[in-house]
C-alpha cells in the first residue's frame, strides 16, 4: 500500500465560520451547549453541508492476537479473543447492545486472530496473519504485513462509505492488546512507558511491573522510529491497530467523521496521525479511557474526548455512546430556532 497516495483535506474554514454564525443566533446565549456547539461546528465543516443528516452509522470491530501474551502480562488466555469474536456475532458483546441502542451497525473483522474460524456468516476475514510475534524476540509484524493491516481498515472503510454510511466508528478485540498500545504510545509521544502502561484487564501490580519490563525490553530491542509510524506499527504494534490506522485514513480521506473508542483504537489513531497530521480534523474523541495512556495519546493530538465514564471495555463501546451525543448536537444545529425564527430578543450587552 502506498500511503503518499491518501490525500487529505484540512477542513475548511468558511464553513466553520458559518456553522458557528447560526449557532450563536440560535435560541440560547452564546456557548451554553458547550462541546455540542463544538462538535456540530466540526461536523458541518467535515461534511460540507450547512444542513448535515447522519445516514448511516457503522461499527468495525477488528480482532487479532499478540504474541507478546507469553510474557504473562495479561489476566485472560489468549483464546478469549476467538470466543469473543464469536460472541460478537451472535450480538451479545457490550458493543452489540450500545450499538442497537445507537442505531449503528456492527461488522466484525479478523485481522489477525490465531484461530480458524473457516467460513462463517457476517464474519469478515481479512487475515494478515495468526498473530503476531512475540516482539521481545523478534518484531510484531513485518513492515509489509503492518501495511497490509492498514490496507485492511483502509479498504473496508472506503466499501463502507460508498454504501451510504457516513458516520464510521472503530472498535478492537485482542487479549494482551494494551501492550502494544502502551509500546507505540511510549514511542510516539515520548512519555516514560511507567506512564503511558495501565491494568488493562485489570492484571495486579506484579503482573503490571512485568508489562512495563517487557515493553521496555522491546523497544530496547527494536529501536522503533518514532518519525516512521510503519516501523513502530511492525515493530511494537498490532493487526487490529494498523486496520483501525487504516479506518481514519480512508473517513479523513473521504471526508467522512470518524469515531475513536479508548486505549487501543487512539494508538491506531497515533498511527495514522504520524502518517498525516491532517487526519486530526476528522477525528471525534468519544471518551477518556481508564487506562492512564490514553489521556497522553489525545494530548498528543490535541484532542477533547466527549465522554468520561470510567470505561475501560474497548470493543468501540466509548464510540457508541459518542454516537448518541454527536446526533445530538446535529439536532440541536438544525432543529433548534434561531433569535429571530423565534421572535426572541437579543442579548442586550
Amino acid at each position: 500500500m502506498d500511503l503518499s497516495e491518501i490525500k487529505i483535506n484540512p477542513i475548511e474554514r468558511d464553513y466553520l465560520d458559518r456553522a458557528w454564525e447560526r449557532l450563536n443566533n440560535l435560541t440560547k446565549p452564546r456557548g451554553s451547549l458547550g462541546r455540542l456547539e463544538e462538535l456540530a461546528a466540526q461536523l458541518v465543516a467535515i461534511y460540507k453541508d450547512f444542513n448535515p443528516t447522519i445516514r448511516g452509522k457503522l461499527f468495525f470491530v477488528f480482532a487479532g492476537d499478540h504474541g507478546v501474551v507469553e510474557e504473562g502480562i495479561s489476566a485472560y488466555p489468549k483464546e478469549v479473543t476467538a470466543q469473543m469474536v464469536f460472541n460478537f456475532l451472535r450480538g451479545g458483546a457490550g458493543i452489540n447492545v450500545l450499538a442497537r441502542y445507537a442505531g449503528a451497525e456492527v461488522r466484525v473483522v479478523d485481522v489477525g486472530v490465531d484461530y480458524n474460524f473457516s467460513k462463517i456468516d457476517g464474519l469478515y476475514s481479512k487475515k494478515v496473519c495468526y498473530g503476531t510475534r512475540n516482539f521481545t524476540k523478534e518484531p510484531a509484524l513485518t513492515r509489509e504485513e503492518a501495511l497490509k493491516t492498514i490496507k485492511v481498515g483502509y479498504e473496508l472503510a472506503k466499501e463502507a462509505i460508498s454504501q451510504g454510511y457516513n458516520l464510521i466508528g472503530v472498535g478492537d478485540m485482542g487479549i494482551g492488546n494494551t501492550t502494544p498500545s502502551s509500546a507505540i504510545t511510549a514511542v510516539i509521544t515520548g512519555k516514560p512507558v511507567e506512564e503511558v502502561t495501565g491494568r488493562g484487564t485489570g492484571i495486579d501490580e506484579k503482573t503490571l511491573n512485568r508489562k512495563i519490563e517487557v515493553i521496555k525490553r522491546a523497544i530496547r530491542l527494536h529501536h522503533p522510529n518514532p518519525e516512521d509510524p510503519i516501523d513502530v506499527l511492525s515493530k511494537v504494534g498490532g493487526t487490529e491497530i494498523g486496520a483501525c490506522a487504516g479506518v481514519f485514513l480512508a473517513c479523513a480521506e473521504s471526508g467522512i467523521p470518524v469515531v475513536t473508542d479508548g486505549f487501543i483504537t487512539t494508538a491506531g489513531a497515533l498511527i495514522a496521525y504520524k502518517i498525516n497530521p491532517l487526519v486530526r480534523d476528522y477525528l471525534i474523541a468519544s471518551h477518556r479511557s481508564q487506562e492512564s495512556g490514553h489521556q497522553f495519546q489525545l494530548n498528543y493530538m490535541g484532542l477533547e474526548p466527549l465522554l468520561d465514564l470510567n470505561l475501560r471495555l474497548g470493543e468501540g463501546t466509548g464510540g457508541a455512546l459518542a454516537m448518541l451525543v454527536i446526533e445530538a448536537a446535529l439536532r440541536i444545529y438544525r432543529e433548534m430556532a434561531t433569535f429571530e425564527s423565534a421572535g426572541v430578543s437579543t442579548a442586550i450587552v
